[in-house]
């Protein structure tokens, strides 16, 4: 975060709101802004546990047109503010955006999480995406670092303001839930706009050493696919119940992989079932 506050001392036309999330100490109490002018940084208590209810918060203090989701853990580029205004201004149909999150290990990963660093949100790539699809993964903003118009984010409080978001995407306590950055963002498609990665933007997301363990990602996946299951759901998408085919297909499907990837699949399925049962349930 630290970097956040250096890039916006550059820009006097930005604001920076620190959403406390109850924090054990308490952003103001302790050494998060120390060497710092804090009142360029205006720092919101939000009580309701949960990375929904903080953005949420975010999004009712902000006064700018254009807003950016950062979290503590992200470490921006030098140019990454003047970037993402450049970008906002140059494509004004694009709702949602973000851009290249490279990985900063705590200590160095062994070498078969490479394949998972994707549920830790990587992506590097040299060519600019955008589509008005919603559900096309390869243009879907993240949330480290996403870039929403003042528009959108009105669009996504409505929702939850009028009961529409019942089901509670993102993280609180040790819920693995995710995907509420994505709702966000399809908001953007929505309201007829489009949404986009761009390279020319980029962070380094800090990861310490034990969201590489197996356990860690195996909960990953099972909160990731239950939330792409919510998230469809919220536009209407509800998924069919398995039926006999689809478990004969999956059992094929996992004699032939290795004991890890045995492991990651039927996590993914596990999530998966649980997100039927909470759409039943709700």
């Amino acid at each position: 975060m630290t970097s956040v506050y250096r890039a916006v001392e550059k820009y006097t036309e930005t604001e920076l709101i620190i959403i406390d999330n109850n924090s054990t100490v308490p952003v103001s109490q302790g050494d998060f802004l120390k060497g710092f002018d804090s009142s360029r940084a205006r720092i919101i208590v939000e009580p309701i546990q949960g990375l929904t209810p903080a953005r949420i918060r975010g999004i009712r203090e902000a006064k700018g047109d254009l807003l950016v989701f950062v979290d503590d853990d992200n470490f921006i580029a030098h140019d990454f503010l003047i970037a993402g205004a450049e970008i906002a201004n140059r494509y004004p149909f694009i709702g949602s955006f973000s851009g290249q999150v490279i990985l900063e290990f705590e200590a160095k990963p062994a070498e078969w999480t490479k394949k998972y660093w994707g549920l830790l949100v990587y992506r590097q790539f040299d060519k600019d995406v955008w589509s008005n699809l919603p559900h096309l993964t390869v243009t879907m903003p993240c949330g480290a670092g996403m870039y929403v118009r003042k528009n959108v984010a009105t669009h996504y409080l409505e929702l939850n303001d009028t009961g529409k978001r019942k089901v509670q995407m993102d993280r609180t306590g040790n819920s693995f839930f995710s995907g509420g950055d994505n709702d966000l963002a399809a908001c953007a498609c929505d309201i007829g706009m489009g949404v986009g990665l761009f390279h020319q933007i980029s962070l380094q997301h800090y990861i310490t050493k034990e969201r590489l363990s197996l356990e860690y990602l195996l909960k990953l996946t099972q909160g990731i696919a239950a939330s792409a299951i919510i998230f469809r759901a919220f536009r209407n998408e509800f998924p069919a119940e398995k039926s006999a085919r689809n478990r004969i297909a999956n059992m094929t499907r996992k004699a032939f992989m290795n004991a890890t990837e045995r492991k990651f699949f039927e996590a993914t399925l596990k999530g998966e079932e649980q997100a039927r049962k909470m759409l039943n349930d709700s």
